[in-house]
This record gives structure tokens, sequence and C-alpha cells, in this order.
């Protein structure tokens, strides 16, 4: 049975007819790398993942559990130096180390902010991070820490868009939240197509009929015989998880 979030005094408050209440309890936020990355070619803009972290910390206020699956795009692409000729094991190996720095970073985002968190990664790096074992992460889920996951599954071939999808049922999380630069799914690229046009639901086999990049098509398929659902939405509009989370109707919605 899902463990009750820490309390917090406002959180049944009613102002009118709209509850304060939270949509959800516990939910896994998947970031790219590149959502650290800000107006940058490369690497992590500081100013970025504050702000990243000042929305995480915000929703975990509500009392809200959060756990972060984060990419390594940002610093190292595991399958583009494998099209280049190296090894791919290798290349996905050097990928997982890349999220690892990425979830240190916005842990210190966090903890600067007065957030607790812990970084579980599935490659052994005791000196920065504690390895991945899932009782202990839900435990830490249920004090009110945020956990950060990196080095996605721990295996090569495997895409931390899996890694998302896999710790999310680990974690019983009820919700996958996709954190993007778009706002949503759209029947075509909206940056290339201007005739897109945005879905408000669709379907997991929608989505890989279609071939739409919500996530990879293992992940969606996890998803899919789990039936968890997954919500795409902008994270670069200031304030917008706080409204996934309450319930509000943004982005879109992937479901059966």
């Amino acid at each position: 049975m899902l463990a009750q979030a820490r309390p917090v005094p406002f959180l049944h408050i009613i102002v009118g007819h709209v509850s304060l209440t939270p949509a959800y309890s516990r939910v896994l936020l998947k970031l790219s790398g590149e959502a650290l990355m800000g107006e940058q070619a490369f690497g992590i803009d500081p100013a970025v993942a504050t702000q990243v972290a000042r929305e995480i910390g915000e929703i975990q206020q509500l009392g809200v559990q959060v756990a972060v699956v984060i990419g390594g795009g940002n610093l190292f692409r595991g399958l583009a130096a494998s099209a280049r000729g190296m090894d791919r094991s290798t290349a996905d190996y050097m990928g997982m180390l890349a999220t690892g720095i990425n979830a240190l970073a916005l842990q210190d985002a966090l903890e600067q902010l007065g957030v607790t968190t812990r970084v579980a990664t599935a490659i052994e790096m005791r000196a920065v991070a504690e390895p991945f074992i899932r009782r202990r992460a839900i435990r830490h889920l249920e004090k009110g820490r945020v956990v950060l996951f990196a080095a996605g599954t721990g295996n090569p071939y495997f895409t931390t868009d899996t890694a998302a999808a896999l710790r999310a049922m680990e974690m019983r999380a009820e919700v996958i939240l996709k954190g993007t630069k778009v706002d949503g799914v759209y029947t075509a690229d909206p940056l290339k197509d201007t005739t897109a046009s945005r879905y408000e639901t669709i379907s997991y086999l929608e989505v890989l009929e279609r071939g739409l990049k919500v996530m990879d098509a293992t992940a969606i398929s996890l998803c899919m015989d789990n039936k968890l659902p997954i919500v795409v939405f902008n994270l670069r509009e200031p304030g917008n998880l706080r409204r996934v989370i309450m319930g509000d109707p943004v982005g879109t919605t992937v479901m059966a």
C-alpha cells in the first residue's frame, strides 16, 4: 500500500470551489539532459538547474513524493558515439556516467533551496551516490526526500526513457511526468510544421503506430502493459509542473 506523503498544513484548504489537494501523491519526473542546458550548446546552465529545482521543490512542498530520472544528452550521447564507430556498450556506459553528473548538478541546486535529496545510481559510485536499492528508495520518498535516479537501468542498449518507465513502476508512482520544450504531443514537430495540432489525450497504441516521439517504444510498451499514464508538458513554462500536479489540463496525457 502506498505510504501517505508527509502532511502539509495547507494541503486540503479549499479556496472558493477549487481544492488545493494535488491530483497525485507520488510521481516520477523524466527530464532530458538538455533540460539543464538552457540556451547553451553543451553542458549545464546553473541558472536553469536552479529553475528546475525550484519547480520540483514547489511540488514537494505540497506533500507530493517526487522521483526524478534524468538523461545525459547535454554531455554525451551513447547512440551518437556508437554511430561514429565506438563500441555500443562502451558508449552507453559513458552516457550513463553523464546522467550521474546531471543528477549531482540537480541535487546541488535542490539542496541549495533547502530540499532534501538522495541520488541513487544503477552503477555504483559510492563516493558521490548510493546504489539503487528499491526498498531504500521507496523509504526515501516516504520520508519526503526527492530521489534522483542516475545511470539509467545500468545496462547498455536501454534508454533513460525505459529507465523512467522501469523506476516509476518500481516506485509505484501514479504517473510519469515528461518535461520537454514543447507543450505536449503533436501530430508533427510543431517547431518544423506550423499546421501541427496538439493532442489533449492519446493512447499508447496510437503513439506506437504513428511513431510519435513521446518516449521510446520499449518505455511506451512498459507503460501500456502496466497502465501507467504519461503526461507530456512544457517544463520551460514556469509553474507548469505545479499545474500538472494539481490536475490542470496541461500538455498531453498518454493513456489506454
